[in-house]
């Protein structure tokens, strides 16, 4: 198995499974994105209502995003995944995650986001991005938890769903760091 396989392969661990986003889950996902989901407003795109179609065609559909559905316990609670991986340089970008309201704050991200991050640094990728909104504090509170260095901000990078153009944080962890945190814990 070449390593872009082994890293898009199911992980399973103790009451957690993530397998990569098909088709199959259109209405897994779509049940747990509820619409008045406060989230959207800091969100590039919107999971819910019209929206969902379209934004889960284009995520699936497009070769530069790997999102898995998270389950835990049996239960689908959201996606989180891989972007803009490029094994030549060795690097790739963690995010696209959402989690259903219901989870949010129960340390469940906090156990999904180290098994990706191992997963990429055994498949021997060496830096492991996040780009988060500005305005999302939330999330960068979560990777800063997990080690990650904040590298800086790009001013105006994107235009979201609701026309809002964000500054995007840039946060890493690389392989070495992990390593020697793995060891520390």
């Amino acid at each position: 198995m070449n390593r872009i396989d082994q890293l898009l392969a199911p992980i399973d661990a103790p009451g957690l499974y993530l397998e990569q986003l098909r088709e199959a889950h259109r209405e897994t996902l779509r049940a747990i994105c509820p619409i008045d989901d406060p989230v959207w407003e800091i969100f590039p795109s919107r999971w819910a209502a019209e929206d969902f179609d379209a934004v889960f065609d284009a995520t699936i559909a497009n070769q530069d995003r790997c999102p898995f559905l998270i389950r835990a316990d049996g239960v689908a609670v959201g996606m989180s995944g891989y972007l803009h991986l490029n094994p030549a340089d060795n690097w790739l970008e963690l995010g696209g995650t959402y989690m259903t309201p219901a989870v949010r704050g129960t340390g469940l991200n906090g156990r999904i986001k180290p098994l990706l991050i191992g997963r990429a640094i055994d498949c021997g990728f060496t830096r492991i991005e996040f780009r988060i909104d500005q305005r999302n504090i939330r999330s960068q509170k979560a990777v800063e938890k997990l080690g990650a260095v904040r590298e800086g901000v790009l001013r105006q990078q994107r235009i979201t769903w609701t026309g809002h153009i964000r500054d995007t944080v840039i946060y890493s962890i690389l392989a070495d760091e992990w390593r020697a945190r793995a060891v520390e814990n």
